[in-house]
């Protein structure tokens, strides 16, 4: 009887760990999104931090249930999420270049204005475009 005690023990303290670990990785990505200089650093925070305690956060409660139905739920939203939160948060990111919301001013954009100047969507620029899009 103390075996099934102590398994059940282990089993909360895991559980306990994982919840509070994503818990943790998404305060400190909702920290990040208010402290972070600019929009598009804010973004990679938010993604990667929630992403990541989203993905603890139901690891802890597959843990937690201990059930073979519980554990495939939470290994595909796992897979979801870690599929489409990437994904999302690059076609919002890659929005806000073509909406030209600026960047922080520290932000080292050379190799960003170098890909800049040779895509696809430029070639349609005139050439005081191309050098008001890469500064020169």
């Amino acid at each position: 009887m103390e075996n099934i005690w102590n398994a059940i023990l282990w089993r909360e303290l895991i559980s306990s760990f994982f919840i509070l670990a994503g818990s943790g990785f998404m305060l400190i990505a909702s920290i990040g999104l208010l402290r972070l200089p600019d929009f598009y650093i804010r973004m990679s925070a938010i993604t990667k931090g929630g992403t990541l305690g989203l993905g603890l956060i139901l690891t802890g409660m597959a843990v937690y249930f201990n059930q073979p139905d519980m554990l495939l739920k939470v290994v595909v939203i796992i897979c979801f999420s870690f599929i489409t939160a990437p994904v999302a948060g690059h076609v919002i990111t890659r929005t806000a270049v073509h909406l030209k919301i600026p960047f922080w001013k520290k932000t080292d954009l050379r190799e960003f204005r170098e890909y800049q100047a040779n895509c696809e969507p430029c070639e349609n620029l005139t050439d005081e475009e191309k050098k008001s899009e890469t500064g020169n």
